[in-house]
Order: C-alpha cells, then sequence, then structure tokens
C-alpha cells in the first residue's frame, strides 16, 4: 500500500507543477484531461494525507508516553483512528473504472415472451427513467419501436448529468451493473386463466465516448435514409429522415428515427456507434485483463441473466450479489439505489480481495 500512496502523491504533485505551468494553459484539451485527473485524485489525496497525519500522531504519543501518562491515555483511541483511516484509504485505493463519470446510452429490448416482453421492456424503461430523475439527471428517448399493446420492441435512451457528477454518482458509474437479461414473472395482461408466465428482456449499458476519443473513417461508413415509420407526426412520417449507419468493418448498425431531420438524426446515430465502438475496445480489455486476472467482478458481465422480478410476490433479486427484497412496486417506480448498491459493494469487495491477493504474493 505504501508505494501505491507514494505514486499517487507522486503523480498529484507533478500534476500541481503541470497546471501551475502558464505554457501549459494554450492546451485547453490538455488543461481538461489534466484537471479531470487532478480532481480525481484529490479524494485519495486526501486519504493518504489523513493516514499519514495519524500515523504520525500515533507514534509521537507512543514516543512521548514514557514521559507523561497523559499521552499513554491517548494511544487507544490514535491507534482506533489509524486503523479506520487505514481502511478508508484502502477502499479509496480501489482501482477507478475511467468512465464512472460518463453520460450513458442505454438500451432495453424485448426478449422472449413476445407482447409481455415487450410490455416488461416498457415497465424497465420507465424505472430507469424515474431514477434518473430522481439522481438530477437528463434523459432523451433517442429511437424507439413500440408494440402493438404499447411496451416496446427495442428502445434506445440517453442518459446525462447536469453539471460534473461527483465521484461513483455519474450515469455510467451507477448504470454500468444493469446491463444483462432481466426476467420477469407475473400474470401478463393477454392470459384469461390466470397463470403464471416467465418472460425476459435485455438491457445494454454504454457509456458515451467523444468524437476525439473514437476515430471513425469516413470510408468505414454505409450511410442510408429512409422515411420513420413511428409516431411522431407529419415531419417524421413524410420525410426520408430516419438514418441507418452501418460501420463496415465491425458490421455495427445504428438507426435513429426519432428526430425530425435528417441531420439530427445522423448525429445521434453517431453518438451511439462511437458508444458502441468504445464499449467493444472497453470488452476486448476487460477479456484480456479476465485472462490474467480470473477473479475478475462477475456483475460486469452483461451475458447473463442478473434479475428477477417477481410481482405475485412483490419480490426483485439480483442473482449476482444475492440482493433480495419485496418492495418491487417502488423499484420499478424509480427506487433502484438499493439494488444498484449491492452491485457496487460486491464489486467493491472483489477488489479489495483482489488487492489483498496482489499483496500477499508481493
Amino acid at each position: 500500500m505504501l508505494e501505491s500512496v507514494r505514486s499517487i502523491l507522486d503523480e498529484y504533485a507533478e500534476l500541481e507543477q503541470q497546471l501551475a505551468d502558464p505554457a501549459v494553459h494554450g492546451d485547453q484539451d490538455l488543461v481538461r484531461s489534466l484537471n479531470k485527473r487532478y480532481a480525481a485524485l484529490a479524494p485519495t489525496v486526501a486519504a493518504a494525507r489523513a493516514w499519514q497525519a495519524a500515523g504520525d500522531d500515533l507514534a509521537a504519543a507512543r514516543e512521548l508516553a514514557g514521559e507523561d501518562e497523559s499521552f499513554a491515555e491517548e494511544v487507544p483511541a490514535l491507534a482506533a483512528r489509524l486503523g479506520a483511516a487505514e481502511e478508508h484509504l484502502r477502499r479509496m485505493l480501489v482501482p477507478r473504472d475511467p468512465d464512472d463519470d460518463r453520460d450513458v446510452i442505454l438500451e432495453v429490448k424485448a426478449g422472449e415472451g413476445g407482447d409481455e416482453s415487450a410490455l416488461f421492456a416498457g415497465d424497465l424503461l420507465r424505472m430507469y427513467l424515474r431514477y434518473a430523475e430522481q439522481r438530477g439527471w437528463r434523459t432523451a428517448i433517442e429511437d424507439a419501436t413500440e408494440s402493438d399493446l404499447g411496451g416496446y420492441k427495442d428502445v434506445r435512451v440517453s442518459v446525462r448529468s447536469k453539471g460534473t457528477p461527483g465521484l461513483g454518482e455519474g450515469p455510467w458509474a451507477r448504470l454500468k451493473y444493469e446491463g444483462g437479461v432481466h426476467r420477469v414473472q407475473r400474470v401478463p395482461v393477454t392470459e384469461s386463466q390466470g397463470r403464471i408466465h416467465t418472460s425476459a428482456a435485455g438491457v445494454l449499458v454504454m457509456p458515451e465516448a467523444e468524437e476525439v476519443e473514437v476515430t471513425i473513417d469516413p470510408n468505414d461508413l454505409r450511410i442510408d435514409v429512409y422515411r420513420s415509420s413511428g409516431p411522431g407526426g407529419q415531419s417524421v412520417n413524410t420525410t426520408d429522415s430516419a438514418v441507418r449507419i452501418t460501420h463496415v468493418p465491425t458490421g455495427l448498425v445504428v438507426s435513429c428515427q426519432n428526430e425530425k431531420s435528417q441531420l439530427q438524426n445522423k448525429e445521434a446515430a453517431m453518438r451511439v456507434l462511437r458508444a458502441r465502438l468504445h464499449q467493444m475496445a472497453k470488452d476486448e480489455a476487460d477479456a484480456e485483463a479476465s485472462a490474467a486476472r480470473r477473479s475478475q467482478v462477475r456483475t460486469v458481465d452483461r451475458s447473463e441473466r442478473i434479475r428477477t422480478y417477481n410481482f405475485p410476490e412483490n419480490r426483485i433479486s439480483d442473482h449476482r450479489t444475492g440482493y433480495k427484497s419485496y418492495n418491487l412496486d417502488s423499484v420499478l417506480d424509480g427506487d433502484l439505489d438499493p439494488v444498484v448498491q449491492s452491485a457496487l459493494d460486491a464489486d467493491e469487495a472483489a477488489k479489495l480481495a483482489a488487492l489483498a491477493d496482489d499483496g500477499s504474493r508481493a
């Protein structure tokens, strides 16, 4: 841990020197990057300094205890303070996801279960929109295909924070654990016999990427325009405003038709394409890391069935973390934080265990 602390303090001091250099401020992109890293390190630096101060105070009290009994009486409290400071610092040293403060693009797709699955996809969308509203985030539905009964065959929504989010409070930091297969158990509206059915919907969450972060060669794109088919009035349905973009090297296809103009739909589709390419690169890096470290946290696996929503019992269960509660109605109304926190806690516990394992082998 000492080595990690020294490395962070050295980097923080170097960033301070760079930001104090007038020559650096001629490059605003560099300044933004330095400020972002400086702000990200600040809480860990504060924890490191508190730990160092607690250690110094304890050492001084022990040294003076032989001469003055009052210092000996302070030793237990100072030792407890050092222990608490060390535990806090250890948690701050857990590797953080560099994408945590990013905005996200979230997609919900109906799966097995036909109309019932589409209705459940609509329930999930409402849950995420309510959750975003409670956290003060802005949302916008980018593209949607509705089902006959009012649900969604698929829907894509952007979720953006207002201003700079605090540590661990950005949309990606809270929503990245939502990716995967969500299962619902309930009596469908189309069921006349009152039997409970099981269906599922898939959720995909991607961090938004800036243009400068993902380079896309225009020659790699095939762009098609077509007439929008969804609701939205004459301007949507009578003009060739919908856009479909195919990224030829990867085969990724993104379409957007909710905006009124072809240009707006193209810009929205390009944002989604950048996010998907960024996520692909991130998944490849995670796979490489997983091969090297088998203890990688399961909560980031977007392919597994992650959660069950049982309506008859008003129960929600997260299969990755063991979280279970009987307030499904309030969760679907946006009270998602306790469920999300269970994934955050599981992620942190696994990373702490990995750090301890590395330390024992060092």
